[in-house]
């Protein structure tokens, strides 16, 4: 088949919207065939629309990584939100303070002073905020390392007014939550501690989120666009990809080089686990060649293993390494369905990085 470029301009991302439907379902699915509450992470796609779209097919709310994201998602309506970032100091109180007298918060903690800022929001919104612990299961990212420190942090949580504990969080859903999650839930058990939620997130694993025992919430994020990644990881098909950038050959210095105007303002610069030698993307109409180098404006792209090679002029699409970061990068996603008018929308919440 033919590509036939959407974009009248590029570079610009697309979205197939009859793939993110199947997409949204199919993990819907899968959350109440196994009795998993779904808490979709928004930084994918940063549209209040889509959040409410996630919501609709039964979503139990919302995950946002910053205070600015669920500044977006409240102003458009949405009120049970989850943000799955630590938040630390006054000035992240005072914003949090006026979040919380306007929606249902949960916040996470793996500190003491991360439990303290949430305890001072509290106080000053005169509102109960959910405070999880995020705990440590191989990603080597934030998270508290013992069980033991879980409990201690639900202690402080207990002394302090405002504050209730939620539970565990963790991502990735690595090799190490099932013994964790176990040791925990015995430990708070033997102090008469209730364990309201067990909260895991990432799409590469999500679909093995049931196998890990005391798991109740599923956060993920990438699974309403997919992208190379998560094809690589085996979460997804190239078919389940719903978006893709579509760029211009705009130079052919040689038979093996083209120039094409989507660079590191465009495509993510995240590699593969294949490393430099796939490139900084899928060009699935020419999956022989690889970008090899992103400069601002410039993706150069190496056409020597290509048997086919596209010309000056003409529209190629990409399928990001990263998805999430190529929809940070850009202001508004053209959104297409087939038989309908073609929408373009803007990324409300792109930028949000505090």
């Amino acid at each position: 088949m033919i590509f036939q470029p959407r974009a009248d301009d590029t570079p610009m991302p697309v979205v197939d919207l009859a793939i993110v439907e199947a997409n949204l379902k199919r993990m819907q699915a899968y959350c109440d065939s196994h009795g998993l509450k779904l808490r979709p992470h928004i930084k994918t796609h940063k549209m209040p629309g889509l959040a409410k779209w996630q919501l609709d097919l039964g979503a139990v709310g919302i995950t946002c990584q910053k205070l600015g994201e669920a500044e977006i998602m409240i102003d458009a309506g949405i009120t049970d939100i989850l943000i799955s970032y630590p938040l630390i100091g006054p000035v992240k109180a005072a914003r949090l303070a006026g979040l919380a007298r306007r929606a249902t918060l949960a916040v996470v903690a793996d500190s003491p002073l991360a439990v303290d800022t949430a305890a001072e929001a509290a106080r000053a919104a005169g509102a109960t905020i959910r405070v999880l612990v995020e705990f440590e299961s191989g990603g080597r990212r934030a998270g508290v390392a013992s069980p033991a420190d879980a409990l201690a942090l639900a202690h402080r949580m207990g002394a302090a007014s405002g504050l209730t504990f939620g539970g565990l969080m963790t991502y990735p859903l690595g090799p190490e939550a099932a013994a964790f999650i176990a040791e925990a839930k015995a430990l708070f058990a033997a102090e008469g501690i209730a364990m309201p939620e067990i909260s895991a997130g990432g799409t590469p694993r999500a679909f093995h989120a049931h196998e890990v025992p005391g798991v109740t919430e599923l956060r993920v994020g990438t699974y309403i666009y997919n992208d190379r990644n998560t094809v690589d990881q085996g979460a997804a098909s190239l078919d389940d990809c719903a978006l893709h950038i579509e760029a211009t050959v705009v130079s052919r210095p040689t038979a093996d080089r083209a120039i094409i105007d989507a660079g590191s303002k465009s495509l993510s610069s995240d590699l593969t686990p294949g490393g430099p030698a796939r490139g900084y993307g899928l060009m699935p109409d020419y999956p022989e060649a690889v970008i090899v180098k992103l400069n601002e404006e410039h993706g150069i792209v190496d056409l020597s293993a290509c048997a086919r090679r596209p010309e000056i002029g003409e529209t190629v699409r990409i399928i990001p390494n990263h998805v999430c970061v190529v929809v940070n990068l850009h202001d508004e996603i053209l959104m297409t369905r087939p038989g309908a008018p073609d929408v373009t929308m803007p990324v409300d919440a792109r930028g949000r990085s505090r």
